[in-house]
């Protein structure tokens, strides 16, 4: 028998107005939150990827949520094969990893392995064949923690760099933002 937050899954379309219905839904019943995260890590679930776009509407009003879920959300960054399902959750490490670095500390607060398994997994997609949004928050996210870790930013240097004249517009934007930031 499928649970409450399956039963509303099941109706969820990629429409934002249908997506944000869901995630205020959510935002109402807190008991909802650990399943909704449970589900997102979970690729043999036909509502994984929805899952993961109502996590990317929670995450914008309540990103704190996340912070006793952390071990088990970087933990398995590495598990999401599914398009749909990547492209919302480098938007939440995104989220995530500026605010742990925000100068006001009352925010997330990521482990040094949880800001290795984001390294890793923004790395990962930024190099794979995954599309233009995903690769735009995994650059800008990069840059952020490059701020931290020496050896981020040569690294991404390397790549946007190299791979500049193969990407859209869309990706050619970031990446020269991105550069020019790391150059000053």
């Amino acid at each position: 028998m499928s649970s409450e937050l399956q039963t509303k899954l099941d109706y969820v379309k990629a429409y934002r107005e249908n997506r944000l219905k869901v995630a205020n839904e959510v935002l109402e019943n807190h008991s909802l939150f650990k399943e909704l995260i449970t589900i997102c890590f979970s690729p043999s679930d036909k509502n994984n990827h929805k899952a993961c776009w109502i996590l990317e509407f929670v995450s914008y009003e309540e990103l704190i949520w996340l912070q006793p879920h952390l071990d088990f959300f970087c933990s398995n960054l590495k598990i999401l094969k599914d398009e749909s399902a990547i492209r919302p959750v480098a938007k939440v490490i995104q989220l995530l990893v500026k605010d742990h670095y925000k100068k006001a500390k009352n925010g997330i607060s990521l482990s040094e392995e949880n800001l290795q398994d984001c390294i890793e997994a923004s790395f990962d997609w930024l190099i794979n064949d995954v599309k233009v949004a995903t690769k735009a928050y995994s650059i800008r996210t990069l840059y952020v923690l490059g701020n931290h870790y020496d050896w981020i930013h040569p690294e991404l240097q390397i790549i946007l760099n190299k791979d500049f004249g193969n990407h859209s517009a869309a990706y050619k934007a970031v990446a020269k933002e991105v550069l020019k930031k790391i150059e000053k």
